[in-house]
């Protein structure tokens, strides 16, 4: 079966040429139109499953209360005070300007906030600001009223009194690109001369769609660059490079039109294209060129034999295209092993990418030498008529490893030994902040915030219960208490700081009333004086219409992953312990989330890299026909993931969501390696009589395609470039992973065959 599938492609590729050329074209058109669905977001909660309990009381909150995402606009000039009418004319400017977007929900300053105040036994609500121009009268009393409610000053004034904030809620379900981008327009066309910044998560998530596609395409462009260079110095043909390239960008417009198409099709959040995504394009170029590099790299050899095209073409497909196929077939395996993880995006990356990986393969198997027979090829040229200096490196290094295997064998472990300490020192940090290099405008920004204003993450706590009895307040009044201990938490708010400012300002504003009242019927009676004047819809962020859910809202400056999860591991243990068991409390926000990301992201690696090993094994023992070569396929696999994730942890780099897929990108990239000189060592064993020379014979044949292949996935040195500190991690650990899995097969694991060889041989491991 599988000589008549060769003869089939050998067939195609040399007979019908044209054909197969004409029908790969039109294919990549057909999937390349699906490019126009493909939707670029980083909204994080689409990265969870749906069905864990943070995510189902956020979508849940958002039902009841609206948006709890938040967009933050601080704007004032250091050195100068807030206080003055013309700041005030340009708050009251900006507030009308903002509620009139459509996406807007609400607006949250000092000029659409109301306040209160007592007359006569009742209570008057009226606007904070009453009109765009203030007397200073007027101004003196909404800083005298500030001062006096530090909870509201806290929340829309900085610290030292220079910048105003400006809280901006979206409507649900609406296109955060959009939003953030005609907010910001907005700012920037009023807030002219006022120093400005932009946070929030929604402001991230609305900013980094345009940041996505700009840092993509910017890699790709430095990606290719590499590669060819890398290539050309190689292969040193042209021609050659040329029609690598036409394979390589086939693939890419076949995963990403693929994603495109799904997505259209199916509408799954797998399949956007997130910030997780961004490594896709480099890591598929870097796995479609290899096959092409194997190719070419044979295909010129068997030339300076046959001087025959043909011959020569047939003699690489019917070398290479059982492995070509066996290496894909293992690589999709190490990302499609993605799809156990519990991260949504994860998975849609991990199928996304083994489709691209297929029609790697196809195009390699057939586009390619129809290419390659089509072209009159200069018999005389240095790419056929000579071999390369590395070639013969390559050949004194197959001696050594010979010669020398026990040596070889135990330097690569103890290598490994060392930096496998480093992995208990991994960081884990999933704070999209510290995603942006230090100085950078963004991370400038949202590190003011956390500074002066009430910073950018937040937490919510949804309670049901009679929210107008007094110990249901008392105990939502006990949690906001116990959180604000934490001294990186800045505020917080629910409807129990409303009702205990009421009852104050009835009472003359005696601080002695800054309480929860005694009595149900004395809390409802603050919501009939409230309702005299005000708007009950005032409080629909806080509590629902029937008074039997409320909410609070807190937020802190950024905190590490670490310090998140223990915090919300305290909170969590003071709800269960300390608050009435009767009243049904869940929590979400993005402290939360975090925690939850954190937990699945190690589990997400661990599956991964454990359900890929395991399949990659399983494969390569079914078609070398013995476990021991899947068991030593997978040698330097897990040599270098050990490698990355101890360097990671020696150097400081901190493991995180984006990062999570290294382990899955280096056994994917890196089993190719394995494949083929495990391959190749079988074939020549099976025709050699002189088993001593076995090893070398194979590392001539391989180790230059191998080296040259690790070379050209420099392209991965692209991600060096990227304006997300993540992606430049791992451009830097995936060129580590390059180095370490191609000279891992090729001493590691060629030494384990070395010594092994003559027992493998005898027990007739190698099928002859």
């Amino acid at each position: 079966m599988t000589a008549k599938i060769k003869n089939w492609a050998i067939t195609q590729s040399l007979d019908h040429p044209k054909r197969v050329i004409i029908i790969s074209i039109i294919s990549m058109i057909i999937m390349a139109f699906g490019l126009q669905w493909l939707v670029l977001e980083d909204d994080m909660m689409k990265i969870l499953p749906q069905d864990i309990e943070s995510v189902e009381t956020w979508n849940t909150i958002k039902d009841e209360f609206g948006s709890t995402d938040m967009m933050f606009i601080a704007f004032g000039n250091h050195g100068e005070s807030v206080y003055n009418t013309e700041t005030f004319k340009t708050l009251w400017d900006i507030s009308e300007a903002l509620e009139a977007i459509p996406e807007v929900d609400e607006v949250m300053t000092i000029s659409t906030t109301n306040r209160m105040e007592a007359d006569d036994g009742f209570l008057e609500v009226g606007k904070m600001q009453p009109s765009r121009d203030l007397t200073d009268e007027e101004l003196a009393d909404i800083k005298q009223y500030l001062e006096d409610n530090s909870d509201i000053a806290d929340r829309l004034v900085s610290k030292n009194g220079n910048f105003l904030n400006i809280i901006v809620k979206p409507l649900t379900d609406v296109d955060l690109d959009d939003f953030s981008n005609n907010i910001v327009k907005s700012a920037d066309d009023i807030l002219t001369n006022y120093e400005k910044h932009y946070g929030g998560q929604i402001y991230l998530m609305g900013t980094m769609p345009g940041v996505i596609r700009n840092d993509v395409n910017f890699l790709m462009r430095i990606g290719l660059i590499i590669m060819i260079l890398i290539l050309f110095l190689s292969l040193r043909s042209a021609p050659a490079v040329i029609m690598n390239l036409i394979v390589i960008l086939s693939s890419l417009a076949a995963m990403l039109g693929f994603m495109g198409w799904i997505y259209k099709l199916t509408g799954s959040d797998k399949f956007l294209f997130s910030l997780l995504n961004t490594s896709m394009p480099i890591v598929l170029l870097t796995i479609a060129n290899a096959d092409g590099v194997h190719f070419l790299t044979k295909f010129f050899k068997k030339m300076r034999i046959t001087k025959n095209v043909r011959e020569s073409l047939t003699i690489t497909m019917e070398s290479l295209l059982l492995p070509i196929f066996l290496t894909s077939l293992t690589t999709i395996a190490a990302f499609m092993a993605m799809t156990f993880a519990p991260l949504q995006q994860m998975i849609g990356y991990g199928v996304a990418v083994s489709v691209g990986i297929a029609w790697a393969w196809l195009m390699s198997s057939l586009l390619l030498p129809a290419l390659i027979s089509l072209k009159k090829w200069n018999l005389d040229s240095r790419a056929i008529k000579n071999a390369g200096q590395i070639e013969r490196i390559i050949d004194k290094f197959g001696r050594n490893v010979m010669t020398y295997p026990k040596i070889v064998l135990a330097s690569a472990l103890v290598i490994v030994g060392l930096a496998a300490f480093g992995i208990e020192k991994l960081n884990i940090e999933v704070n999209v902040m510290t995603f942006f290099k230090e100085g950078s405008e963004i991370r400038n920004s949202m590190e003011f915030l956390d500074e002066e204003m009430i910073g950018t993450m937040d937490m919510e706590f949804r309670i049901e219960g009679d929210i107008k009895s007094p110990e249901t307040l008392k105990e939502m009044e006990l949690i906001q208490s116990f959180i604000q201990k934490n001294p990186d938490v800045t505020t917080s708010i629910s409807i129990a700081n409303i009702i205990k400012l009421m009852h104050k300002t009835v009472m003359d504003d005696d601080p002695v009333y800054d309480v929860i009242p005694d009595t149900r019927d004395k809390v409802n009676n603050l919501f009939t004086l409230y309702s005299m004047s005000g708007d009950p819809d005032d409080f629909e962020s806080l509590v629902d219409y029937d008074y039997e859910t409320g909410l609070i809202t807190s937020f802190m400056s950024s905190v590490s992953t670490q310090e998140i999860a223990k915090f919300v591991d305290e909170i969590d243990n003071f709800i269960e312990n300390e608050i009435n068991e009767d009243l049904n409390i869940t929590t979400t926000g993005m402290l939360v989330v975090f925690r939850d990301i954190t937990d699945m992201i190690v589990r997400s690696s661990f599956i991964s890299i454990f359900a890929s090993i395991i399949l990659i094994a399983f494969i390569a023992s079914i078609f070398f026909k013995r476990i021991r070569w899947g068991i030593i396929a997978v040698t330097p696999l897990l040599s270098a993931v050990i490698l990355n994730f101890g360097l990671m942890g020696w150097v400081g780099i901190d493991f995180s969501h984006v990062t999570a897929i290294l382990s899955s990108v280096i056994i994917g990239v890196g089993v190719d390696f394995a494949i083929h000189y495990i391959s190749q060592f079988k074939r020549i064993s099976a025709s050699s009589s002189d088993h001593n020379r076995i090893t070398n014979q194979t590392i001539d044949d391989v180790g230059y395609p191998i080296l040259l292949n690790a070379g050209s996935n420099m392209a991965f040195g692209a991600l060096l470039f990227s304006s997300f500190i993540p992606i430049q991690q791992i451009g830097g650990l995936m060129v580590l992973a390059m180095i370490a899995t191609s000279i891992g097969t090729l001493t590691l694991m060629a030494s384990l065959i070395e010594l092994l060889k003559q027992k493998l041989i005898n027990n007739n491991y190698l099928e002859k």
